[in-house]
């Protein structure tokens, strides 16, 4: 395995990472019966060599693929061989800690315009207006 470069600066080394291997579904014919290809990288949050702010981090911004027991785990199963699988897993978990540690900017609040506020209201009147007209008329 590879070690992961999460970005400004920081490194998850391969030492601590598992990588755990089982039989995968989907295509492959045969082979998917005999060998395991489904790689699952798992790694545990807390014992991580990362400053405690970027751990912190982390664990809110992907609280929802982290289980109690604090380990984020990443699998993948779409390639026909193993060796795919575990790279491409290992690029997942690369590309999920370091959207996790990309800083938000705040939204800034708008306000309609008056204008486009009356603009609204016009084109309200005029469509109630359309359809006051398609009701019956009386003689």
């Amino acid at each position: 395995m590879r070690d992961l470069d999460v970005g400004y600066g920081l490194i998850i080394p391969a030492a601590a990472l598992r990588a755990a291997t089982s039989r995968s579904g989907g295509p492959g014919g045969q082979n998917v019966n005999k060998v395991e290809t489904r790689v699952t990288i798992e790694a545990d949050v807390d014992s991580l060599p990362l400053p405690d702010d970027v751990r912190e981090k982390i664990r809110q911004r992907l609280a929802t693929r982290i289980n109690r027991e604090g380990v984020l785990r990443v699998t993948s199963q779409s390639e026909r061989s193993q060796l795919a699988n575990r790279d491409r897993a290992l690029a997942r978990m690369e590309e999920l800690v370091r959207d996790a540690l990309v800083e938000r900017t705040k939204r800034k609040r708008t306000r309609p315009s008056r204008a486009q506020k009356e603009k609204r209201i016009e084109e309200k009147k005029r469509k109630g207006e359309k359809k006051r007209l398609r009701g019956r008329q009386e003689n």
